[in-house]
């Protein structure tokens, strides 16, 4: 038994493309020259399944992870954009040296970081469209990007 990962990238036609790994790999990584023109300016959404697999056969799903990556103008990640959701979500961390309020305070900054993360870099998918990546997910592959 073990874990496996299926990575989907969803167009704005809500049309799913299986992603390897090591593609996706190789965008995050600034060495490569990997490109995606086809997104070229856009934010496209995308779904990591995180599977449990028995015998080389993902038998159930773990969990889903649904963001959204940020293409610049060539079709590679937006490295400034992909940043700024990572310093963001950092920030939703709590901190161990933060200083402990009154009971009678209530501290919301934390609140609306995590809205503002969630607005921005993630996205929740309908009935329709999760049913359509579990699908995806125990299908065997076809084309890959």
């Amino acid at each position: 038994m073990g874990i496996g990962v299926r990575t989907f990238l969803i167009d704005n036609d809500d049309s799913l493309q299986r992603f390897s790994m090591a593609r996706l790999d190789k965008l995050l990584r600034s060495g490569f020259r990997e490109t995606l023109p086809q997104y070229a300016g856009k934010r496209i959404r995308c779904a990591m399944v995180f599977l449990e697999i028995v015998d080389r056969r993902p038998v159930s799903i773990r969990n889903m992870d649904c963001f959204v990556i940020p293409f610049d103008a060539k079709g590679r990640i937006d490295k400034k954009e992909w940043e700024r959701g990572i310093r963001l979500a950092m920030e939703l961390l709590p901190s161990v040296l933060e200083k402990q309020s009154p009971k009678q305070v209530i501290e919301a900054g934390h609140r609306f970081l995590k809205r503002r993360y969630d607005h921005e870099f993630k996205w929740k998918p309908s009935r329709e469209m999760e049913r359509a990546i579990v699908n995806a997910t125990f299908r065997p592959p076809t084309g890959r990007l």
